[in-house]
């Protein structure tokens, strides 16, 4: 029986007063005992059509996120169709076998839920938020839509446009975009992540319907797919559930990624330089190839986490300190490093050049903190606060249902395990500085490189017309 609404509210305002006080007890029992934020929370079960269902209770308030993950994405794309994979995510919201097109976005609106979806290189993912007795419905039309999508060639057309449009807004029109875009081309000489995921704006103008329903059976299967639910729900729920929905789905032999070329040894550094009059100052960025938490062994996508939160990550970091601080040749510095992909991560720096300073002089100024870095290695205090502020965010992300359901689900699609991904704080605790000093000789390797630069393009200035000659 469902809810109401009233009572709906007055439970979330009591929950939410008893969860905050809650995540604060639980906060100053990890501080004392570590391994209580490693304990294990999720389970993982299998569908006899080969889908699994991941289920993490969280009884504080009674809502629910649901996840329906499918083990492709924009790296999975045949040659000569870039795109396709985000081209389907937006049409898996058109018409089913049993649903008019939108009465999917319609329903979940009905309902006082929120949904979604997106893309990334390894992974296409749809999730709702709902109250937890609508969870039967928003189970029964994502399994509706996982085998039953009927596609208008009126519609698709229609949508291919719309992705044209978000291309030119989110790039074309936008130089730094551009830039990283081309500078993944250059870092990836091999390997499918140096195309972008929304595709090349000359392929997305060739897609058809025919290529989308081809990806579409290629790839949406039951066997092919991660059910994770996070919320108020137990397991035994959440699997009556996926049984009475995407159980009666029968798995689909045919389905089948192919594997992904490597990259081969690097033999230099790259370089690209972008010269545009929308550059509002110059941008320096470089990129290093890594390997990703999925691909990286003893612990490498650690140490490569911990090193860059060190060295690079906000005002207290070596770069900033150095560079903005100190020297005054940026006016502003930083970098990050990624490593959620399935076969390779990537380690980013960045910088502005400050007024009267140049690119060059900044390039050079990011490559002394490197070497000094690559010779000398961090501190002990610096290790230790940048585990400390990992560990936290690691705790404080955990009160989030949503990031919870994607942090199970982005470390299961690339081949993580459970275990894996609940062990994380730990093997954040146990990495030491010589494992930073060991990452940072091997990855911050020049060869391995790309370092593009964005230079404003100087404006013609406007010359007076010419005047007739009265004489």
């Amino acid at each position: 029986m469902p809810i109401p609404a009233a009572n709906i509210v007055r439970r979330l305002r009591l929950l939410s007063f008893v969860s905050c006080l809650g995540l604060a007890m639980t906060l100053a029992t990890e501080i004392i005992n570590p391994s209580a934020a490693d304990a294990a929370r999720a389970s993982m079960h299998k569908l006899d059509n080969g889908m699994d269902v991941v289920v993490i209770p969280d009884h504080r308030a009674p809502v629910v996120t649901h996840m329906a993950w499918y083990r492709v994405g924009a790296a999975d794309e045949q040659p000569g169709v870039s795109g396709i994979a985000h081209f389907l995510e937006h049409l898996m919201f058109k018409a089913t076998e049993n649903m008019a097109s939108g009465e999917f976005s319609k329903t979940i609106a009905r309902l006082g839920g929120q949904h979604n979806a997106f893309t990334s290189q390894d992974v296409t993912a749809y999730f709702q938020r709902i109250a937890r007795d609508r969870l039967p419905t928003v189970m029964k039309m994502e399994a509706e839509r996982m085998t039953k999508l009927r596609l208008e060639e009126k519609e698709v057309l229609t949508e291919r446009d719309v992705i044209k449009e978000e291309r030119r807004s989110r790039t074309e029109n936008n130089p730094s975009s551009i830039l990283s875009e081309e500078m993944n081309a250059a870092l990836y000489q091999s390997h499918p992540y140096g195309i972008p995921i929304i595709g090349w704006m000359h392929e997305i103008g060739e897609l058809t319907r025919e290529d989308a329903l081809e990806f579409y059976r290629r790839h949406y299967a039951p066997n092919n797919a991660i059910l994770v639910v996070a919320g108020d729900v137990t397991a035994e729920e959440v699997l009556k559930l996926a049984k009475e929905t995407y159980g009666k789905i029968p798995n689909n032999p045919a389905v089948k990624t192919y594997k992904r070329p490597l990259e081969p040894p690097p033999k230099a550094a790259r370089r690209v330089e972008l010269i545009d009059a929308r550059a509002g100052e110059p941008i320096l960025q470089r990129y290093y190839n890594a390997p990703s938490y999925a691909s990286a062994k003893n612990r490498e996508a650690e140490a490569l986490d911990l090193l860059l939160k060190v060295a690079a990550s906000g005002s207290t970091s070596k770069l900033y300190r150095e560079l903005v601080v100190k020297q005054k040749v940026a006016s502003s510095a930083g970098g990050y490093y990624t490593g959620h992909g399935k076969e390779y991560g990537k380690i980013v720096f960045y910088g502005v050049p400050a007024r009267g300073k140049t690119i060059e002089e900044l390039e050079a100024a990011i490559d002394g903190v490197i070497s000094d870095i690559i010779a000398n290695g961090v501190t002990e205090a610096e290790l230790e606060r940048a585990k400390r502020v990992y560990i936290a965010d690691y705790i404080y992300e955990s009160d989030s249902q949503a990031t919870l359901a994607r942090r199970y689900g982005f470390g299961l699609i690339v081949g993580q395990t459970l275990a894996q991904i609940e062990n994380w704080p730990n093997e954040i605790r146990k990495v030491t500085l010589n494992e930073l000093k060991t990452v940072a000789a091997k990855y911050f390797n020049p060869k391995a490189s790309v370092t593009g630069h964005l230079l404003p393009k100087p404006r013609k200035e406007a010359t007076a017309p010419k005047q007739k000659d009265r004489s």
